[in-house]
């Protein structure tokens, strides 16, 4: 049976309204900026590496499948004194994995310190557990190298199969982590003492919420120290009694409580049926009508039979299909005032009966009656 009034996910729905419902009525809270902003030069740099996993139990590369794992192999091995390059056709070991290794440098990590890295097959392997990931270097953008990786490799997923082809997999087995797993030869250059200004980067790019920080901070500071420059960027001037020692007046800057201004923005899921609204949502004058159209579509298998003592035709199975269109009498039509808030539209929306689907129609013809105050986004 197929419906076209399909509900899905209604409760998710209903619970995404009821959160944005509960913000429109309560005045937009305050936060801190420190979790609205991010200080240039305080970021993550990523690291990336090519290694070699071996100690594997029958389930690394096949080396004729994957000819990168077998030079890797041949090349280390030389380095070690061992030439194997004459007899390279015989190896057939399976104990062994081509992979690539990746990391997060955090900002200001010094030399020596641990980091975790992240180990991912490339070639045939089919799971990398009890596996040991070989000395690696991890190198930047730039081409140099910041860390050195080597250690187990744990993964939280298994491959197991029997001899007639079936198997069962959990998780992803050919990638795993090792924890602390790297360490850290070269920092990147950057410090924030005898710092004279700072970049603080907005996560939400807005010209009102940058004028609020600005303005918050001069307010603590007693003196003009911020400027909003554009929508995602306020410039901060550090003090010159704390230029030797900038970190107390940075964590001072990063408790500061300001309120975010949120754009007038409806953003659909139409995939999953989820739809969230901003507070300032609002919609014109504008009458719609919700109709309840169903068409079901019942398929009935039967048998069909060739008659009494027939020497031809033979026995089927076929098929016979059903439709019914029902239109329901109750349809009804609905008018929203100018201006209507948030609030008011679910609930008008509510009392006609619509299911998160026809929602999500009805909220793209407003928007295209040119009555939805508001950029509407779908993905």
């Amino acid at each position: 049976m197929v419906t076209r009034d399909k509900p899905f996910k209604t409760a998710l729905f209903y619970i995404v309204f009821a959160l944005a419902i509960a913000g429109q009525t309560a005045q937009t809270a305050s936060v801190r900026i420190k979790d609205i902003v991010s200080f240039e030069g305080v970021r993550d740099n990523q690291l990336i590496g090519y290694g070699i996993v071996v100690g594997l139990k029958g389930t690394g590369d096949d080396l004729k499948s994957s000819p990168y794992s077998k030079e890797t192999i041949i090349s280390m091995l030389e380095r070690l004194g061992v030439n194997v390059r004459d007899q390279a056709k015989q190896l057939k070991s399976k104990n062994i994995a081509a992979v690539m290794v990746t990391s997060d440098l955090p900002p200001f990590a010094r030399h020596g310190t641990r980091i975790d890295v992240t180990v991912s097959a490339i070639g045939t392997a089919k799971d990398l557990l009890g596996g040991t990931l070989l000395v690696t270097p991890l190198v930047g953008a730039d081409g140099a190298v910041y860390a050195v990786s080597q250690g187990p490799v744990a993964t939280n997923a298994f491959n197991a199969g029997g001899k007639s082809g079936s198997s069962i997999t959990k998780g992803v087995p050919t990638s795993g982590k090792i924890t602390n797993g790297a360490i850290i030869e070269k920092e990147v250059g950057f410090e924030l003492k005898n710092t004279y200004t700072l970049n603080m980067s907005l996560h939400n790019p807005d010209f009102t919420t940058a004028k609020r920080i600005a303005i918050a901070i001069n307010k603590s500071t007693k003196a003009k120290l911020a400027e909003a420059l554009d929508p995602s960027t306020v410039r901060l001037i550090i003090p010159p009694e704390h230029r030797q020692k900038p970190l107390s007046f940075i964590t001072q800057i990063e408790q500061l409580m300001v309120t975010p201004d949120q754009p007038a923005k409806v953003v659909i899921d139409e995939q999953n049926g989820v739809i969230v609204m901003g507070q300032n949502v609002r919609i014109s004058t504008v009458a719609i009508s919700h109709g309840n159209l169903t068409i079901k579509i019942t398929e009935t298998p039967q048998v069909a039979q060739p008659n009494p003592f027939s020497n031809t035709g033979e026995t089927k199975v076929v098929e016979r299909s059903s439709i019914t269109i029902s239109e329901g009498d109750d349809n009804k039509l609905t008018v929203l005032s100018e201006g209507v808030s948030l609030q008011e539209l679910v609930n008008g929306l509510n009392a006609l009966g619509v299911t998160p689907r026809d929602m999500i129609t009805i909220l793209q013809n407003i928007k295209a009656a040119g009555a939805l105050q508001a950029e509407l986004e779908v993905k």
